[in-house]
């Protein structure tokens, strides 16, 4: 294979790096972790020279496991950084139990510096935690979504596959980590290095603040009908007050029994069937990332009553809610 060509802007030798410091918490997601730092080594690769450095810490500075049970060796524990480090806080399962006391006291301390910090993945539910996002938009995995909307009312939740809102950075998870390691790249060296960089990954659509991170209504169901879609989306944007059958209907120009028979052809069940779904969804989310009461899950959910709540969601996940909860605190670490 023949040796890329440098990209066009070539900093001088004398530029000093820019170090970047991975804050690896326990369970983080590898595949963001490991698309952050392959797009600095790649383009020091392309440029011909350090021009980014990096290191790996983490709370006990011995190592740390990953959600798919990869074991890494730290470089450090949590000390003291330099003023024009940048701090990647890396977040996967369990986020809410990975974010101790000493990671959030330590992390408030070195953002009083002015530093830039960011989260990928799950890890923008560390760094609201720690108040860092109040005031500003970010983003989080679409998973974590509901539970982040309900624990940081003051943070601007956005459903793009990332955010830079000044010196905080926010990631959705996954693949999203390349695409705001590329626009860093491109802010410090030019456009030219981060397309060099795309192209080594062989990751030829880059996409901005503007992209959303979830597949569009069709293209997860499998259904192209437009306004089985509009439907779709008013329910997903209408958990907490359900809208009736009847109004869903009217609003897209059909009868609430031409809807149902819409519901039964493309997706095999009634409409009522599943919007209960998509609530009990959003209610397995809650129990299991926030400490919400199950009383208040139900009413966040559109259960006017909690016995009903629960009858729902056992029929659903043969399981009752309090179990559910139960069975997660177990299994979480502590």
């Amino acid at each position: 294979m023949s040796q890329p060509r440098p990209a066009t802007r070539i900093p001088l030798d004398t530029d000093k790096p820019r170090c970047f410091v991975f804050v690896l918490l326990e369970n983080f997601t590898l595949l963001s972790f490991a698309s952050a730092v392959e797009c600095l080594r790649i383009a020091n690769r392309m440029m011909g020279r350090d021009a980014y450095a990096w290191k790996v810490v983490g709370e006990d500075g011995g190592t740390c496991t990953s959600s798919s049970g990869a074991v890494f060796a730290l470089d450090g524990g949590l000390e003291e950084l330099n003023r024009d480090d940048t701090v990647m806080i890396c977040g996967g399962i369990d986020v809410q139990a990975a974010t101790t006391k000493k990671l959030l006291a330590w992390l408030r301390r070195e953002a009083r510096k002015g530093l830039v910090v960011g989260g990928l993945c799950t890890a923008a539910h560390t760094l609201a935690k720690a108040g860092l996002l109040d005031g500003k938009r970010a983003t989080i995995h679409w998973e974590n979504q509901d539970s982040f909307a309900e624990d940081f009312e003051e943070v601007s939740l956005t459903k793009s596959v990332f955010v830079a809102d000044g010196n905080r950075l926010t990631t959705a998870g996954g693949t999203s980590s390349l695409d705001l390691m590329l626009k860093l790249i491109a802010d410090d060296h030019g456009e030219d290095v981060a397309n060099a960089v795309a192209d080594q990954l062989i990751y030829s659509s880059i996409r901005t603040d503007q992209d959303t991170q979830r597949l569009s209504v069709p293209t997860r169901i499998g259904v192209r009908h437009p306004k089985l879609s509009q439907v779709i989306r008013q329910m997903e944007g209408n958990i907490e007050e359900p809208i009736s059958p009847s109004i869903l209907a009217r609003d897209v120009g059909m009868s609430t029994r031409q809807l149902e028979r819409l519901f039964r052809r493309y997706l095999n069940r009634s409409p009522k069937r599943y919007y209960m779904e998509l609530r009990l969804q959003k209610a397995r989310n809650l129990l299991m990332q926030t400490d919400m009461s199950v009383i208040n899950v139900a009413l966040a959910c559109g259960f006017a009553s909690p016995s009903h709540f629960s009858k729902c969601y056992r029929v659903h996940y043969e399981t009752t809610p309090y179990r559910e909860r139960g069975s997660h605190a177990t299994r979480a670490p502590g």
